[in-house]
Order: structure tokens, then sequence, then C-alpha cells
């Protein structure tokens, strides 16, 4: 999951924009007539939270206005994921096609149909506290952490406020209720930071909604 600029940073969305870039190439492969990929799927993000676009159409304003190169944001630009153009275009092209794309929807969310995300950013962005415990709990290193999967959720639920805990337990109905095959789920709790097999005799969705009741009555 890509490290997200803090609410405080000047070009906070910008970056989240210019993030879901990055699990496409790091390429704008915007045309006039079509988002790539990665402005795809922000679009799709951004349908769930049209103010995000908002936000992100100012800071291409904000950052056009002051000058991608200019001394007085040097430092904010440094904190920005940085994306290739292509060939004949600048950075500043780009981000005038983006900004066309994130206005047209604006005027019409329906133009972006509702979609399961597909890619990793997407999936993190989709569902933020499931992210933060399959990720921070069930990770690659869990065996050196803890005794048993049950030690690892104890911790979750002593350490994490009653308001994470409840969206986790939202997001994980709607992640099973969003998605019907278990190789989608298999990829999404993946990109979501899973990185453990459910325990011996359970499947991954049998496992996801026993750790749902378990967080639900902590």
């Amino acid at each position: 999951m890509s490290q997200a600029l803090p609410p405080g940073h000047r070009f906070h969305e910008l970056g989240n924009l210019l993030a879901a870039y990055t699990y496409t190439g790091f390429t704008f492969s915007d045309t006039t007539e079509a988002p790539g990929p990665g402005l795809a799927s922000y679009l799709r993000i951004a349908a769930g939270d049209p103010e995000r676009a908002a936000v992100a159409i100012q800071q291409i304003d904000d950052l056009l206005s002051v000058g991608l190169f200019s001394e007085e944001i040097a430092d904010e630009v440094e904190c920005l994921p940085h994306i290739r153009p292509p060939m004949g275009a600048s950075v500043e092209d780009c981000l005038r096609i983006a900004r066309g794309h994130l206005h047209r929807f604006l005027e019409d969310p329906s133009r972006v149909p509702p979609a399961n995300p597909q890619t990793p950013w997407e999936w993190n962005e989709r569902f933020p506290a499931l992210s933060q415990l399959l990720g921070a709990y069930f990770h690659r290193d869990f065996s050196y952490l803890y005794d048993s999967r049950d030690e690892a959720l104890d911790e979750y639920a002593s350490e994490t406020e009653p308001e994470d805990r409840a969206q986790a337990v939202q997001e994980i109905g709607e992640l099973l209720t969003t998605v019907s095959s278990d190789q989608e789920l298999h990829t999404a709790a993946t990109a979501l930071g899973l990185d453990l097999l459910p325990p011996q005799g359970m499947s991954l969705r049998q496992w996801l909604e026993s750790i749902r009741r378990r967080i639900a009555a902590a």
C-alpha cells in the first residue's frame, strides 16, 4: 500500500490520485477521450466520495498556478509519487487531462459505473480499516510476533479504537457481500495485506466471517 500523505499536506489528495497510477505502471496513459487504468481506479473510489475529486481538482489548479518547478512548492512536490508523462507531453499536460476527466465526473458521477476494485491501491482505499487489520496483524512476520491468530486478534481489539473496530466489522461484511468468487476474495485479501493461510479446516471466507464476529463481540 502506498504511503498516503497526511491531510494537512498541501497536495494530499493529489498524492492519492497519483498513487493510483503507481499500481498501473507509473505512467500517465490518459487521453482526452478516456481515462487510463490509474485514473479509472481513482474515479471508482471517488464515486463513493465525490468530494475527493473536487479537492483533487483544487490541488491540481493550485500546483499549476504556482508552477510544478517553483521553489515555493518544491518540498511538497518531492513528496508526491513521480509519474512519467508519455513522449512529447509534460506532467502539467497530463494533469490538465486528468483534471478534465475529474471535472466531467463531478458533472455526472453516473458516468463511472459501480465495479469492484481492480488494483491493490483501490482495494486499500475501499476497505481502509480492514487493510489496517490484515496488514498490521496478519502479515508475513506474524509468526515472530504472535503464537496464534487469536492472540493477534486480542491485541488488535485491545489496541484499536471502538469506531475503527466497528468500521472493520462493517468492511468485512461488505467485502464478503461484494466478492462472490473465492479467487477474487483471495486477491482482495492479499491486496489488503493478508499473508497468512486460514486456520486448518476453514476457508478464507469462513475465517473472515469468524474474525468479523469476534471483533463485533469485543
